[in-house]
């Protein structure tokens, strides 16, 4: 994602602008590589501040996401809050060309005395870190300790004396260094006579992009694709192609992005394809053409949020409950296994009936056997055309016995399909559990979402119970998503199968309406009646809901279920999430992301 050093700088342009003067109130640290500050802001009023060291996608920006505190804050929030709560923002401050952002603050220390505070930003893919520094530029903390053996080496130049190397160590008490910076020309400073000569210099068959991301720092391969399709009318287009007016209108392109750049003019756009957003950039983007979905935000922080809500969450749940998503799998595929296993060995079953005729041949010729054959080779009764058939004898045993074999194989046949059809049902069931069960996982929203469906597993006989005593007995609660429709209706959304029954067995009255996908795993959604009739754009906007969060939400349109909930019944000893209902209506909705943001009560 391209949040390079100059959109870094866009972003940075605009807190500055909105956080002028704001005042630390309180410092949440969500996850391992994210913290969020609220600010208390003169011009932009209450606001969060979301500072995310995550080496995927790492970003700051104004978020409006609820995102899910642990019970226990770690040790490096703690730190922040001893050194910066009721700290001011003086500003923002961006290394030249580099995706180091530093926050400057004014705190008071232990004896009340006026202290500068800095919490250092690097967004550099793999090295991402987030560093809390004195007024003296000395280390007090960071999110990742980096010792000698990840050390970046710093080249040193020294007046009068050659080069040396040192290593740029992060620990508590170290001196901060910034990182290595790369070699290349700096595309805010140089001058038409210099551009001119660095292009003079290309290599003739070079693509202009490349050219371009080779030559200039701070620009991401979007941006060098951009200006390379304004130039040339193609992203791919090579330098020798160009000709003399192309080559100028590269260069007036450069000049241009120096100047919006400088201006501070920048255009957050989102790219879209297919109705999900892939990129995201500063300035206006034509070289997708029709291929994608190019759309103008009024700021960055709105489009970093949207841009990165669905990707971080499924990150956050990835990180967070890996472990569950192992064992559910695992789970799944055994229980796959074994029902692949039952049906072959039912299909078995199914020519049991030649067992019994063969034994009521060998009854009928009892005459021509004797002890120690190995075979009868007699008329088949029981074809229609009246041909011979061959039977395969133990030679150990009677005629009695062979055919009262033949007869057991039947008998132990028959009862193996009603066996296999009783465990085949079962392993059915226990296979949509586990599906709808990693379907939760995908919504949970936290740590607490988690802890309710490990509790579930627990229940069921999947998971270990906690070794502790006083774990044991504890009982991990979570809320069910809360909405509200365009027409004033509560709308209610379980994220996990423990949801779903308080929802629908428990919380909703008899005459509230309960939806789900038809046939696909999904969430129960109650749509909250007051004792009255539900208006038609209500019930269409919990139908939407739950099509949007079950598995069918990437989907064109998706058959969803809805009936009153006295017709939903829980049938005793079912798994959790299950239920049957009757007496329903279906109707065919298209699932609704946008929706889903609109509605959600915060």
């Amino acid at each position: 994602m391209p949040l390079d050093a100059l959109c870094l700088s866009g972003v940075i342009n605009e807190l500055n602008t909105a956080l002028s003067g704001a005042r630390v109130d309180k410092i949440y640290q969500p996850g391992r590589d994210e913290v969020i500050l609220a600010l208390r802001s003169p011009a932009a009023g209450n606001v969060r501040l979301l500072l995310s060291a995550n080496p995927a996608h790492p970003r700051l920006h104004l978020t409006t996401l609820p995102l899910e505190n642990p019970e226990k804050p770690p040790m490096f929030c703690m730190l922040l809050r001893k050194h910066m709560s009721g700290a001011r923002l003086l500003e923002i401050v961006q290394t030249p060309l580099e995706r180091v952002a530093a926050l400057r603050f004014e705190a008071l220390n232990e004896l009340g005395d006026r202290v500068e505070r800095r919490l250092v930003l690097e967004a550099i893919s793999h090295k991402t870190n987030l560093i809390l520094l004195d007024g003296d530029g000395r280390i007090l903390d960071c999110i990742r300790h980096v010792g000698l053996d990840g050390a970046d080496k710093l080249l040193l130049q020294r007046e009068g004396q050659p080069s040396g190397v040192q290593y740029r160590v992060l620990q508590p008490g170290m001196f901060y260094r910034l990182p290595p910076g790369v070699d290349k020309e700096d595309p805010l400073t140089a001058d038409r006579a210099r551009l001119e000569e660095l292009l003079a210099a290309a290599p003739e068959e070079a693509q202009a992009d490349r050219w371009l991301l080779d030559t200039f720092g701070g620009l991401s391969p979007l941006i060098c694709r951009e200006l390379a399709h304004r130039a040339g009318g193609a992203a791919d287009v090579r330098l020798n192609l160009l000709g003399p007016e192309g080559r100028n209108r590269l260069l007036d392109q450069l000049e241009q992005l120096r100047e919006t750049v400088k201006a501070g003019r920048f255009t957050p756009t989102m790219i879209s394809m297919d109705g999900r957003p892939r990129d995201f950039t500063f300035l206006p983007a034509g070289q997708y053409e029709d291929a994608a979905q190019v759309e103008k935000w009024p700021a960055f922080s709105p489009l970093l949020d949207a841009f990165f809500e669905q990707r971080e969450r499924q990150d956050r749940v990835r990180q967070k409950g890996q472990d569950l998503i192992k064992l559910v799998t695992n789970a799944r595929d055994r229980v796959r296994r074994k029902i692949a296993n039952q049906e072959k060995e039912l299909a078995a079953t199914r020519d049991r009936d030649r067992l019994r005729q063969l034994g009521d041949i060998l009854t009928s010729n009892f005459y021509q056997m004797e002890k120690g054959m190995a075979r009868l080779r007699t008329a088949d009764f029981y074809d229609p055309e009246g041909g011979e058939i061959e039977i395969k004898l133990d030679p150990l045993l009677t005629p009695q016995q062979n055919a009262a074999r033949y007869y057991k194989d039947y008998n132990r046949a028959k009862k193996a399909e009603e066996m296999l059809t009783i465990q085949l049902e079962k392993g059915r069931g226990e296979l949509d559990y586990l599906n709808s069960v990693l379907e939760n996982i995908s919504l949970a929203e936290g740590e607490r979402d988690l802890a309710e469906i490990r509790q579930e597993l627990a229940d069921t006989g999947y998971l270990r119970r906690p070794a502790k005593a006083k774990d044991r007995g504890r009982r991990v609660t979570s809320k069910p998503m809360e909405f509200m429709s365009t027409n004033g209706l509560r709308i209610s959304v379980g994220k996990n199968n423990s949801q779903n029954d308080l929802l629908t067995c428990k919380l909703a009255g008899k005459g509230d309406i309960w939806f789900h996908t038809q046939k696909i795993h999904g969430s129960h959604v109650i749509l909250w009646t007051k004792g009255g009739q539900p208006d038609l754009q209500s019930l269409n906007e919990a139908a939407c809901l739950a099509a949007w969060f079950s598995q069918a939400r990437d989907s064109g349109k998706v058959p969803v279920d809805y009936t009153p909930v006295r017709y939903v019944k829980k049938p005793g000893g079912a798994r959790p999430g299950m239920v049957v209902y009757t007496t329903y209506e279906t109707a065919q909705v298209t699932p609704d992301g946008e929706l889903a943001k609109r509605l959600r009560v915060k």
